[in-house]
């Protein structure tokens, strides 16, 4: 049974109208066109629905070719046990592409490249193919792969928002790597509000690139006296650290 001939099923089962169901989160045509297989709901909307119809989540993504216990298995991070299953028991794209990207996700830890690299290969078709979240499945693929290759930040401007690239550097920078952090951030769309700067202008003290931080730095000057002071020390323009030291003095 389809996604959306599920929802349908669930909402006549719970005495609900299409208005009821939706409440005023989504519209009713949207929740129309989702029934009848016309469009399929990202999984905040599923979220949504399946929690208005008291069902599990996982009742609307099985697809009747694999069984409820490979959702048990991947809330206890059985990855292995559910792949190995792929061509009989478990043959869910969207199961197989979470197992995928969660057994991706430790062998990063580990350091097991290559094995990791071929997971995240394997789940590309899967996250094509998995109704009602391939967006977000997709996202969190690509977000895996540019851990193991920075050089093709590019690849990800048009699939993630600046929200994410911004939390992302903020995270890069406390591991400490800061590499990693600018090339997140070349990748926003909106490059001069305050928080790409003060990131951007962290990135590049922690990377000794003195000069370039300062360029950051003045353009978020009242909030940075005590950074632009020591880049310039650090550059041995001792004038203009003295004048930001007395600026600190006077606030």
């Amino acid at each position: 049974m389809e996604l959306g001939e599920k929802l349908k099923q669930a909402r006549l089962a719970a005495g609900l109208s299409q208005r009821q169901l939706c409440g005023d989160t989504i519209t009713r045509n949207m929740l129309s066109l989702i029934e009848n297989g016309a469009a399929q709901p990202s999984m905040d909307t599923l979220r949504f629905l399946a929690a208005r119809l008291q069902k599990p989540l996982h009742y609307f993504l099985e697809d009747g070719e694999g069984s409820a216990d490979g959702w048990q298995l991947l809330k206890e991070e059985q990855y292995e046990q559910i792949l190995n299953g792929a061509e009989t028991q478990y043959q869910n794209p969207a199961l197989l592409a979470l197992a995928a990207l969660g057994l991706a996700q430790k062998a990063i830890a580990q350091n097991q490249i290559p094995y990791a690299k071929n997971l995240l290969t394997k789940s590309a078709d899967w996250c094509q193919n998995a109704p009602g979240c391939s967006q977000e499945l997709e996202r969190k693929r690509l977000l895996l792969l540019f851990k193991l290759s920075p050089k093709d930040a590019p690849i990800l401007s048009a699939q993630l928002s600046d929200d994410e690239l911004l939390l992302r550097s903020a995270a890069a920078i406390s591991q400490g790597n800061c590499q990693l952090s600018l090339s997140l951030l070349s990748c926003a769309q909106n490059k001069g509000d305050a928080l790409w700067l003060q990131l951007a202008a962290d990135s590049c003290f922690l990377l000794e690139d003195y000069a370039q931080a300062v360029s950051y730095y003045q353009q978020i000057e009242d909030t940075s006296l005590r950074r632009l002071e020591q880049c310039y020390e650090k550059l041995g323009d001792y004038r203009m650290a003295y004048h930001y030291a007395c600026r600190q003095r006077e606030l």
